[in-house]
């Protein structure tokens, strides 16, 4: 105990906070080293988490809860490989658009489903490890879907770093008329990373209403879309920071929690934008790196693709 702040309890809470935003922005590391610039994270997860939940609830079985989430997400994230890869629309304009869309969408579908309770996700057993002192509270005490987010993390940097698939996702996203005139198809390497990082989105979605809030409340993603993208970019692309900003937010997330419950005489209001503040200093610093040399974002973020341009 430090300060009435349980630090053990702090840690483990944060691997929990910080999974959600984890997933998204693993996900949309994924589609954004492919050249695509997707600012739909946000409606991808909130239709996750609504269509994760109305599964999750009408089966009783959570699995297929998170399956549907995960879905949702890349049913959504592959309407927007469509719309910019195939007709060009400006993919700016159109990640907003589909942020609306998923968050009115959601609103209407989740409207049945207020006030309601999904089944138990249950923790793995680890047997005799979660018995560890301090160690098996923090590390062997939680569900699946945490332990799948780290593994994410460690396939996603192998997969970058180590394989052919990977080094053409980077060469798409670096230089895609290169990459054509190599004979590498640009759009479906596009299409298939938008969809990873649409599943990932969804699934993120889901185990905020699943697991994180047990319960489908309008609008709950309260910006961790947002947030995950923030986090890739602070990240500057790189799989294993995006693990360290996550689980920064995730911290921050945990510890404005832990203090409303010690106690602290600090208004709740800058407790719950605390989060927020430190993602956005973050990003101010960054960016202050990034005049100095730091490594900026792939070299076609964002812009458009035509195979006879």
């Amino acid at each position: 105990m430090i300060g009435g702040i349980d630090i053990t309890t702090l840690i483990a809470m944060l691997m929990v906070a910080s999974t959600p935003v984890l997933l998204a922005a693993t996900g949309e590391l994924v589609a954004e080293r492919a050249g695509v610039l997707n600012l739909g994270v946000e409606g991808m997860m909130i239709l996750g988490a609504v269509g994760g939940f109305a599964v999750a609830v009408s089966t009783q079985n959570a699995y297929l809860g998170f399956l549907a989430g995960a879905v949702c997400g890349m049913v959504l994230a592959l309407l927007f490989a469509t719309l910019t890869q195939i007709f060009l629309s400006n993919q700016v304009a159109t990640g907003l658009a589909l942020t609306l869309f998923g968050l009115g969408l959601s609103a209407l579908l989740g409207k049945s489903y207020e006030g309601m309770r999904p089944p138990a996700t249950p923790r793995l057993d680890f047997g005799p490890l979660s018995d560890i002192p301090v160690l098996g509270r923090i590390l062997f005490s939680h569900d699946w879907v945490v332990y799948l987010s780290l593994v994410l993390v460690a396939l996603v940097w192998g997969f970058l770093r180590f394989t052919r698939a990977g080094l053409i996702l980077r060469a798409v996203g670096e230089n895609h008329h290169a990459a054509h005139a190599l004979g590498y198809r640009v759009i479906l390497v596009r299409f298939a990373a938008l969809g990873f990082g649409g599943a990932c989105a969804g699934l993120g979605g889901a185990y905020l209403s699943l697991v994180r809030v047990p319960q489908w409340t309008e609008g709950m993603t309260a910006g961790a879309g947002w947030i995950a993208l923030a986090i890739v970019v602070f990240a500057s692309w790189r799989p294993e920071r995006v693990l360290i900003g996550a689980y920064l937010f995730g911290g921050i997330t945990a510890l404005q929690l832990q203090l409303q419950a010690a106690g602290y005489a600090i208004p709740v209001h800058l407790l719950s934008m605390a989060p927020y503040i430190v993602t956005i200093v973050a990003l101010v610093l960054l960016s202050i790196a990034h005049r100095h040399g730091a490594q900026a974002g792939p070299a076609s973020l964002g812009k458009p693709f035509h195979a006879s341009s």
